[in-house]
């Protein structure tokens, strides 16, 4: 039985790439290929949020998502969220807070946070929110309180 691919462009990033994608790989495996490597593999059912990035601004779980379903987007993986040697301040509030204990999670979170701050900019938020709106990515060290700290400081700034 043959496979069947289909050649998609989008931009992860801000840059434009073009792959030949066989119609049943997930946007996760596209990107590893691709040398996206903050984009993990955990559960691969759509539970954990290891592989959590940024599809035209919206945190999906790439794990469960097709590659061709993201011809024409935009994806943001954590590896666009700093420029050049600098952090984001998303990033750099984890750093600052002690968000980051294995790190495993932590691109996926990262990019989680990264959305959440940019939705809520100008707003007053709350832990509860906070928590709320991550509840799609898994920790096992951190305990979450550290990483809950990290987004309230940077929405606090960015707010």
């Amino acid at each position: 039985m043959s496979k069947t691919f289909k050649e998609i462009k989008c931009t992860v990033n801000k840059e434009e790439i073009i792959c030949n994608i066989e119609y049943g790989a997930s946007l996760q495996d596209m990107l590893r290929e691709n040398g996206y490597t903050s984009v993990k593999q955990g559960c691969g059912v759509g539970e954990c949020g290891a592989c959590t990035v940024l599809l035209d601004n919206i945190p999906i779980d790439a794990c469960i998502y097709l590659a061709v379903w993201a011809d024409g987007k935009t994806v943001r993986t954590a590896e666009g969220e700093a420029k050049g040697l600098k952090l984001s301040p998303v990033q750099k509030a984890y750093v600052d807070k002690g968000a980051v204990q294995c790190g495993f999670c932590t691109p996926g979170f990262i990019m989680t946070s990264s959305a959440f701050v940019e939705k809520h900019k100008g707003e007053k938020i709350n832990r509860d929110i906070i928590r709320k709106e991550h509840a799609g990515n898994l920790c096992r060290c951190t305990g979450y309180e550290a990483i809950v700290e990290a987004v309230e400081h940077v929405a606090g700034k960015e707010g």
